[in-house]
């Protein structure tokens, strides 16, 4: 039995972040201009700090600039809001991240809604969700772009393609269904109340999982032939590594889906990698925006 093509997300990630070092090259010399990213962590959640030192490592890695605040656990919902409204002003910076998840004290939807639209990198802003919905220019969420982006590598033509996103997070779910829509797809957007789930699975072309579940979609959820993203980054305990141990696996079960599908992205390896190179995409494209240049096709 032939296995599925494993979609190399990590590979396509370094020649993107290769390209869009390349364009700030250009645009700094062209246009005096350095594409600028700050990044806001509040607290000292592990995690996060890792997430937030490989952003910045990237962000210079792509000849951009990099502005990190790191504030102390403590931090007032009001102090944050006035960092926000001074980088909304600093010209230096171009992307505005917040890195979640906030402090529960702290209104995630009034912080996300401070930042200016055009600076708002992540896509989370009201006004960028309504353009995107509409077709019209928006900063877009990184991973489902990152998504699309590895589709659109692996399958010449998505017209027409029966899509089965499951998941309906405003990260990743709803913002996916939108860009396939906007790529011909017929798009149906499911979740945990959704009747006959793994029939619908199986009608799919194109199954993008997004539910945070270990290993949820099996391999008889999965139209033979189709391609799979696998958005999810799940950490199980792995005893057969020693006691305590723990390995990530996606929502899909990944061994399974290579004996029926097309193609199939890993975890990890697959769409991960391709989140920070869509974030300095985006930088990218709102510096240039901001200073009425032409950005670059990446």
């Amino acid at each position: 039995m032939t296995q599925a093509r494993i979609i190399d997300g990590k590979a396509f990630a370094a020649g993107l972040r290769q390209r869009i070092g390349k364009a700030a090259t250009e645009i700094k010399a062209r246009h005096g201009l350095t594409p600028g990213l700050a990044v806001v962590l509040v607290g000292e959640d592990p995690a996060s700090q890792v997430y937030v030192r490989n952003k910045a490592k990237q962000t210079v890695e792509a000849g951009m600039e990099s502005f990190e605040h790191r504030l102390p656990e403590d931090t007032s919902e009001q102090d944050l809001l006035s960092l926000i409204a001074r980088l909304n002003q600093d010209i230096r910076v171009h992307g505005i991240l917040v890195q979640l998840p906030l402090p529960e004290r702290i209104d995630e939807i009034k912080v996300l809604a401070a930042i200016d639209p055009e600076k708002d990198v992540d896509g989370f802003h009201l006004i960028n969700v309504g353009r995107l919905w509409t077709g019209t220019d928006a900063l877009v969420p990184c991973t489902p772009v990152g998504c699309t982006m590895l589709l659109k590598d692996t399958i010449d033509d998505l017209t027409g393609l029966r899509v089965l996103i499951l998941g309906r997070s405003n990260i990743v779910g709803k913002p996916m269904a939108a860009l396939l829509l906007a790529e011909n797809c017929t798009v149906t957007l499911a979740h945990s109340r959704t009747v006959d789930l793994a029939e619908r699975c199986r009608e799919a072309d194109i199954l993008v999982a997004a539910v945070g579940r270990p290993e949820m979609v099996r391999g008889d959820w999965i139209k033979p032939g189709a391609t799979v993203i696998d958005v999810g980054i799940n950490r199980i305990p792995a005893p057969e590594r020693g006691e305590g141990k723990t390995r990530l696996v996606g929502d899909v079960a990944f061994d399974e889906a290579m004996a029926v599908a097309g193609a199939v992205t890993p975890v990890p390896g697959g769409v991960g990698p391709m989140t920070i190179a869509c974030l300095l995409r985006n930088t990218l494209v709102a510096a240039c925006r901001q200073h009425c240049v032409e950005a670059p096709d990446l």
